[in-house]
């Protein structure tokens, strides 16, 4: 059997978690002390999976020199850079270029800001035992309307496919991850935007093409906001969500060996990364605090992303909060609840 073979979708602007990407793709933003794409690589690798092409777009020059060639994750990268967005579909099949395998063997296809738990290995078991044309994973949410809703038969064959309706008529969602047969990749239209949830999915199900929903209850999270990439954080640190790319024992937090405490308090699941300064009786709470940061001394950051290089000043309040890049909080500032406070700008001019 031949090696299996992936495509991350990782060209998305990531416009819902600015100032955090600003200046760089959500995807190398950091979650449980590593970089984004680091767990997929990760999870990918655990799967099976040898050979993984990663399709980029926006800020595509910052993927490569974080993570090279992907042997520090056990799998062979590649890149694959659009000219102009193309959409999901449409970075798909431009990722196609750069795959090895033939018309009959599976691709897995991640959405590039994923976080799951779920067996993967066994969704491409599934994919090859029920000779799918298309395999989804799909888990079931409260409310469904803010995803692709996709409804199966008895024997899990998808029968619709609904993106955000304000009438889902099932709880089943789109969770992300897809196993394509590699023919069916080669039938995306190229060249042009092309979505798959709105187009490809759907013309499929039309056409009476086999799509296969493989229900999962395990861990999931679209880390797509700032409110979702602190909980993702937390939850990995704190054992919740298991990751194979996150080494460590599950605890009230991680801070990394560069970082300097000075007797502040870090718990919640809070994640401090390398070269980050926490001043005395500072309390990071169930937080992100990026590379090179500053919390000053009396400080509490709840909730929050404080950005690389940012500066908290001494006895501010942070109550999910997200700071830009070199941003700085003046001492004493409370910030209201959920502001955001723009890349190099200060507290009370950059704050919405």
């Amino acid at each position: 059997m031949a090696p299996v073979e992936a495509v991350i979708v990782a060209g998305g602007f990531g416009t819902r978690l600015l100032p955090l990407t600003r200046h760089r793709p959500k995807h190398l933003l950091p979650l449980a002390g590593v970089p984004f794409l680091v767990h997929q690589l990760a999870k990918l690798a655990t799967a099976g999976v040898e050979r993984v092409v990663l399709a980029t777009s926006y800020r595509a020059d910052q993927f490569a020199p974080v993570l090279g060639d992907g042997s520090a994750w056990g799998v062979d990268l590649h890149y694959v850079t659009e000219a102009e967005p193309l959409g999901t579909g449409g970075a798909i099949r431009n990722a196609a270029q750069a795959l090895l395998c033939g018309p009959d063997e599976p691709v897995v296809v991640l959405n590039g800001d994923i976080l799951s738990a779920h067996d993967l290995a066994a969704q491409v078991a599934a994919h090859r035992e029920r000779q799918a044309d298309v395999t989804l994973h799909l888990v079931e949410v409260a409310d469904p309307s803010a995803f692709g809703c996709v409804p199966t038969d008895r024997t899990g064959l998808v029968t619709g496919f609904l993106e955000k309706t304000a009438d889902p008529v099932s709880r089943q969602v789109n969770a992300g991850c897809y196993v394509f047969d590699r023919r069916v990749v080669d039938e995306i239209p190229s060249g042009r935007p092309v979505s798959v949830e709105r187009e490809i999915f759907p013309g499929l199900v039309a056409a009476g093409r086999r799509l296969l929903g493989v229900l999962d209850d395990a861990y999931w999270l679209d880390v797509g906001t700032p409110e979702a990439l602190v909980r993702g954080s937390r939850d990995v640190v704190r054992g919740d969500a298991v990751s194979p790319a996150y080494g460590h024992p599950p605890g009230e937090a991680w801070v990394a060996g560069s970082a300097a405490r000075e007797g502040a308090r870090v718990t919640g699941g809070s994640a401090v990364s390398e070269g980050a300064r926490l001043g005395r009786g500072a309390v990071v709470d169930g937080s992100i605090v990026c590379a090179e940061a500053t919390v000053g001394a009396g400080a509490t950051v709840m909730a929050s992303v404080v950005g690389p290089a940012a500066c908290v000043g001494d006895g501010a309040v942070l109550d999910r909060a997200v700071i830009g890049d070199r941003a700085w909080v003046a001492g004493g500032c409370r910030l209201p609840a959920g502001a955001r406070v723009e890349c190099d700008a200060q507290a009370g001019s950059g704050a919405s």
